[in-house]
């Protein structure tokens, strides 16, 4: 006598069936489907028997799910790696300095009778300006210093501040930040403020790879236009 109620298990229904059980493993997903498909089999319906068209199509979906599975656990080992390699490759920068977004600087009192050490840093522009100017500022928010730097081609282009103020005389050892203003034929050119850093240390978190500089700031390998 036929089980009246096993007819419904066809198509995409046997193969859903196989597949629903997300805390299964691939070969227990199988081992449903097929005893769902023996089941199904051997209370059908004599006089309507399943086609061999629909009994091909539901091993073609079983095989779908399979491959997806061995996929997906391939694609996971492969992020694995990736990021384990990251986080090698990243560690290789620990003790150098870094150039990344940034705008703060900082001088050191120079020795008596010697200038004071040049403090290199950068603009990153995306197009050629005709004319940029960097203002430098002390903590107390006055501009100390004014370079007016011409004109800059689209990239990371070095600059440096010889540590003194406009007037000629140094500038007192210290915290200062910079700002810039670039344009290109009266067209404002949007620039990115570059600054050097030593990398502390590596860390492996849920947004990927961080580097911790000396600064205290934390960037991405993104973040990272030059190293030294």
């Amino acid at each position: 006598m036929a089980i009246s109620d096993t007819s419904s298990i066809s198509g995409l229904n046997a193969a859903t069936a196989a597949s629903s059980a997300g805390n299964v493993s691939g070969a227990d997903s199988e081992q449903r489907f097929l005893k769902l498909l023996v089941t199904q089999l051997n209370n059908q319906d004599p006089l309507n028997p399943m086609e061999n068209a629909e009994l091909t199509s539901q091993l073609a979906q079983m095989s779908t799910v399979s491959g997806i599975e061995r996929l997906n656990t391939a694609l996971s080992g492969l992020v694995n790696q990736t990021g384990a390699n990251q986080v090698l490759q990243a560690a290789s920068l620990i003790g150098y300095n870094v150039l990344s977004p940034g705008n703060a600087l900082s001088t050191s009192e120079p020795k008596a009778g010697e200038e004071p050490a040049a403090v290199p840093f950068a603009v990153q522009l995306p197009a050629t300006a005709g004319t940029v100017e960097v203002k430098i500022v002390n903590a107390a928010g006055n501009t100390v210093r004014t370079l007016t730097l011409g004109s800059m081609t689209e990239g990371v282009n070095a600059v440096t501040w010889d540590g003194k103020a406009d007037d000629g005389t140094t500038a007192p050892a210290g915290a200062y930040s910079f700002s810039v203003s670039a344009a290109n034929n009266g067209t404002r050119v949007e620039a990115t403020s570059l600054v050097f850093s030593q990398v502390a240390a590596v860390k492996q978190g849920a947004s990927g790879v961080t580097l911790e500089l000396m600064s205290g700031q934390s960037i991405g390998l993104a973040d990272v236009r030059m190293f030294l």
